[in-house]
């Protein structure tokens, strides 16, 4: 069994996520490349406990997904998603 093969995120929840996220492709400027992947890249580290150094690769780079974490964290893309 592979990392693919304990994603945690249902079609339902993404659905109601996708809307509250920055960088889509209806944004203007950059957008992400796979926001789904990205989220499901973060719930594995608080779902491990690893360090992001550990991050599986079929996350992204570890250092990528934790800066954009980091942004996400800043413009308050978190809480916005906690609060819907």
């Amino acid at each position: 069994m592979g990392v693919l093969d304990r994603l945690v995120l249902s079609d339902t929840a993404w659905e109601r996520m996708a809307p509250l996220i920055i960088g889509r492709p209806d944004q203007k400027g950059s957008t992400g490349r796979d926001n789904r992947m990205f989220v499901e890249g973060v719930l594995w580290i608080v779902r491990t406990g690893a360090p992001w150094r550990d991050l599986p690769e079929v996350f992204g780079e570890w250092n990528s997904v934790f800066r954009r974490f980091s942004r996400w964290s800043d413009k308050g893309v978190w809480r916005r998603i906690f609060d819907a």
